[in-house]
């Protein structure tokens, strides 16, 4: 099931500059995270993004867990 979620989020150099998209469109796994971060909830995002759907969150969610799952981490300033 990872594998197939995971699947959604895309690097197309033509897309938003090469960052990591949900299925190729104009939306980042960045919008997404910080989305959720703000306190939204899965359905609210989807309310308001009709477009995305649950498993859109969910890749985003693991695509973040598994970059942040590095031997070394720089410590971002403040």
């Amino acid at each position: 099931m990872d594998n197939k979620i995971i699947s959604r989020i895309t690097l197309n150099q033509e897309v938003c500059q090469g960052k990591p998209t949900i299925r190729n469109m104009r939306f980042t796994v960045t919008q997404m995270l910080e989305l959720v971060a703000s306190g939204m909830s899965f359905e609210e995002i989807l309310e308001d993004y009709p477009f995305m759907e649950r498993d859109d969150i969910l890749a985003c969610m693991l695509y973040a867990s598994r970059i942040s799952d590095a031997k070394a981490l720089i410590p971002l300033p403040s």
